[in-house]
């Protein structure tokens, strides 16, 4: 089983980001979580926050423990840059990207726990339910009726009209 989570447009550099990922990558949460508040950088904050988030969810969505998760797989992307200009001599002007990153983080759970199989036996009993309601719910098929044609209007001088026909100049 894996969890998913995404953080979308941290305002720092990627390649500040990776020095601190490619170090976490592969631990178990307590592991990471203390590494990263002592980790002297910028960004350990942020990905702290990010972690406690993932595992959070990972908790209230699909009934895990903390105990039994670690960090699976960690990439850090590029997010889109800020552009911001640098006035420079004779009125030119240099630009300036703020560099951001995106980050998708996919939690693990330990083989051989009871938390894990517990899920996967809770996930496919979902499964097998809703398959069930599906196959016992049958959409009735929808039978074509076919239209009479539409009676000539009161009024008319051709009785052979089937419809009305816009014209300028009338009958």
């Amino acid at each position: 089983m894996e969890i998913k989570a995404k953080l979308n447009y941290l305002h720092i550099a990627p390649r500040k980001v990776r020095l601190v990922t490619d170090f976490i990558r592969g631990m178990e949460i307590k592991q990471a979580e203390n590494y990263l508040k002592f980790i002297p950088k910028r960004v350990s904050g942020s990905l702290l926050k990010f972690l406690q988030s993932a595992v959070n969810n990972a908790e209230n969505n699909f009934k895990l423990e903390k105990d039994v998760l670690y960090i699976k797989q960690i990439v850090v992307n590029e997010g889109t840059p800020f552009k911001r200009w640098q006035p420079v001599s004779r009125g030119r002007a240099f630009p300036i990207l703020r560099r951001t990153s995106n980050i998708n983080l996919v939690l693990g759970v330990k083989e051989g726990s009871k938390a894990g199989e517990k899920v996967k036996k809770e996930t496919v009993k979902k499964e097998t339910e809703e398959i069930k309601k599906e196959e016992t719910i049958v959409k009735k098929p929808q039978t074509i009726k076919s239209k009479a044609p539409k009676e000539t209007v009161r009024g008319s001088r051709f009785k052979g009209l089937t419809k009305k026909i816009f014209r300028r100049k009338s009958f």
